[in-house]
């Protein structure tokens, strides 16, 4: 675990210094704090994060909410047991550092009892898809989400709507691949997003990485966020799970 961590922190030091902080930053206010960046990790890295995602795929939860939602899961619970290169990733305090430069604000990890702290979406078959949301917060604090792609074989797209509460701006749409290698990063409250349909013999892999500035939440707000995830991603078993 020590030797992967070492070197997913190498690595992501390395991107992080080969980009241009300045340009990024006024991107993504630019953006409405909105930022994707193609090719931010190496091939080396999406390597090492597939080898976790061949150990945890066999126990993916398939989820379907009739003209909203369908594909596959895997919760921060099997991913704190099974995938040491994603722990280290999202634990990163690098990473963190550069994210929290990036937003302007502190950022922390979630709870380790959030199951969608870190989390794999599998879009394997035919009509996987979310159809529009927010990453809405229910903890105190604003949540941030990073998606890491890590395969796309597809025609699939995230579509991504700018602005839509910004009043004085016009709302702009973007549709994105989400390549190995791609990061997008953006407050989870301002930017409403989707997922294509996955066509005939397609794949896309994407992990998600949450943060916020504030890691508490009230009781009633936590069993709605835990509904959330047990009905739309992780099953109802993750309701019983506890971290490890």
């Amino acid at each position: 675990m020590h030797i992967v961590r070492e070197r997913v922190e190498q690595e992501l030091n390395q991107a992080i210094q080969q980009s241009d902080f300045t340009q990024l930053q006024q991107r993504y206010t630019a953006q409405g704090e909105f930022l994707t960046i193609q090719n931010f990790f190496s091939p080396p890295v999406v390597d090492q994060l597939m080898e976790d995602v061949t150990q945890v795929r066999p126990q993916l939860n398939r989820n379907y909410i009739p003209t909203h939602k369908k594909g596959g899961s895997v919760s921060a619970y099997l991913l704190q047991q099974k995938a040491p290169a994603i722990l280290a990733f999202y634990r990163a305090p690098v990473f963190i550092d550069w994210l929290s430069r990036l937003a302007g604000v502190p950022l922390l990890l979630c709870p380790d009892h959030d199951p969608h702290a870190c989390a794999l979406y599998f879009y394997t078959e035919p009509g996987d898809h979310i159809g529009f949301h927010y990453d809405t917060s229910y903890y105190k604090g604003a949540r941030y989400t990073v998606l890491l792609g890590l395969v796309d074989r597809s025609t699939s797209q995230l579509v991504c709507r700018l602005h839509t509460k910004d009043p004085q701006r016009e709302i702009t749409e973007l549709s994105l691949r989400t390549d190995p290698g791609s990061l997008v990063f953006f407050n989870g409250d301002r930017l409403y997003h989707a997922v294509t349909p996955l066509g005939e013999a397609e794949e896309r892999i994407v992990l998600t990485l949450q943060y916020v500035t504030d890691p508490h939440m009230g009781t009633a707000k936590r069993w709605f966020s835990n509904m959330k995830d047990a009905v739309g991603y992780f099953g109802w078993s993750a309701l019983f799970r506890r971290p490890t």
